[in-house]
Formats: structure tokens, sequence, C-alpha cells
């Protein structure tokens, strides 16, 4: 397969670059920064620099031509203010979803949250900071607007909070579950699965739990 991330040298998307290319798929990454270049290809990941926040769709579709699958697993980074949050957790995944439907790509992976459902309806959670908010609502925002979509083939996926700690095989996904932790490499291994067997339509919330993940992916609707 040839699949195209978006955000790729993000700590999950270099983790799931790494898997696809090591199992034979070709990988192209997205990257804004340039000096990405050489971490991307040390990957088995062939890096293009393009920035989309300020990409046209039809940049973005002439790369994802011929491409079996899109994942977007960009965000504005932890350090971002309100105003990324929304061109890039938003916009971007909205632009990426844009691309996919004029280049004839129907697979769409979405990273998101676990946590969107709770802005829901213009509400505001109690004890949560005005940026992490409004990273809530851009996710949300991006989720409406991409399911769905008689063009894609879309499947979002929500973690939990995401963990360093090396990944088990095992997870629990689920429309919801109960909070808890996931490691990224389980997340990267969920991502896989699911380009190999996607899930069109399905909102599915992922933390760690007891069943292997191609048992888990299996049993999504």
């Amino acid at each position: 397969m040839r699949i195209v991330i978006a955000g790729a040298h993000g700590k999950v998307a270099r983790r799931l670059g790494r898997l696809l290319s090591r199992r034979g798929d070709s990988v192209a990454g997205l990257v804004r920064n340039p000096d990405h270049r050489a971490d991307l290809e040390s990957d088995g990941v062939e890096p293009v620099v393009l920035d989309l926040e300020h990409a046209s769709v039809a940049e973005v579709s002439a790369v994802l031509a011929g491409a079996d699958g899109v994942v977007f697993a960009a965000g504005g980074g932890p350090n971002s203010g309100i105003a990324r949050k929304d061109t890039v957790d938003r916009a971007a995944a909205v632009l990426l979803a844009d691309a996919a439907e004029a280049a004839g790509v129907r697979p769409y992976l979405m990273v998101s949250s676990m946590g969107v459902d709770t802005v829901a309806g213009g509400a505001t959670p109690e004890g949560v900071d005005e940026v992490f908010v409004a990273y809530l609502r851009a996710k949300l925002a991006a989720e409406q607007n991409v399911l769905p979509r008689p063009g894609l083939d879309t499947t979002v996926v929500r973690p939990g909070r995401l963990t360093d700690d090396p990944g088990t095989g095992r997870v629990r996904l689920d429309r919801h579950v109960e909070r808890g932790d996931v490691p990224r490499d389980d997340v990267a291994a969920v991502l896989a699965a699911l380009l190999d067997d996607p899930k069109s339509g399905a909102v599915i919330e992922l933390v760690s739990g007891d069943t292997p993940i191609a048992e888990a992916v299996a049993a999504v609707v």
C-alpha cells in the first residue's frame, strides 16, 4: 500500500511510519519543517515538505494522488496557542479531507482525542484551561466535518492519555470507554491495523486493555 501521513514527525506518526515502512508499505510523510526530512528518511518514510496551514487543496491532492489511504496525525503541539488549535487541529484536518476527496482517495484515518464529547453543544468543562478547551473544540469540529462524507471512508480514533511506555499489543477499543492511558506504540499499531481493515464511519475510543490489537480492530463495528 501507499500511505500518506500528515504530521509525520509527531510521536505517534513516526511510530506509524516505521511500522508501515518495515512491513513493506510505501509511506510519504507531510511535514512543515524541512529540518525533519532526515528523521523521516531514517524511518523509511519519504518526506514531503508541505505546510497544511497554508497549502491549497490542489497542492495537497497532488501529493495524495495514487495513495491507498491517508492518515491525519497532525497537531498544533502542546506549546501552541488557541489560534493554532483551529488552524491545525481543525482546518488542516478538513483540508486533508478535501484533498483526499479531490484525489479520489477514500480511506481517511483521523487521530482525534478522548474528551471531545465534553465540549459538544458549546459546553465548557470545568477545571480545563482555555487552550485545551480550544483543542477539544477544534478536534470535535474536525470530526463533524469529515464524518460523514460521501467521498470518504473515514475512521476517527480517539486515544486516551498518551504515554511513551512500551506497547503491550493489547488495547480496549469501543465507541465509549473509561478514560485511561495508552502507549503511543499501541496507538500506532492500531492505526496500522485500521489501514488494513477500515471501519468507515466509526468513531473509536482507545485505551490500554486486555484484547490483542488485531482482535480488537476486527470486533469494531
